[in-house]
């Protein structure tokens, strides 16, 4: 996950609406099912939909009332912990 495409996709969400990214990621989860990807072309797309998920998430706590950076700031921590162990 890398933080700067999180908070892209987080101020995304904010300008528009949550629908755009969770459709997106449908679309990237249905792509994954072509039998003729090789592993590096499905590792990126693993990568794309691990950051939209992470942004919905920090666009929660944003919702929920976490400041944005803290709200950056807490996910990361909270993978880079789940990393660790």
């Amino acid at each position: 996950m890398k933080l700067p495409i999180i908070k892209h996709l987080t101020g995304f969400i904010e300008e528009n609406d949550e629908d755009f990214v969770v459709e997106a990621i449908e679309t990237l989860e249905a792509l994954t099912e072509v039998p003729s990807l090789k592993d590096e072309e499905l590792d990126v797309i693993g990568e794309l939909i691990s950051n939209m998920y992470g942004a919905l998430e920090v666009d929660k706590m944003i919702k929920e009332g976490t400041s944005k950076k803290e709200a950056l700031n807490n996910f990361m921590q909270r993978v880079l912990g789940s990393i660790d162990t």
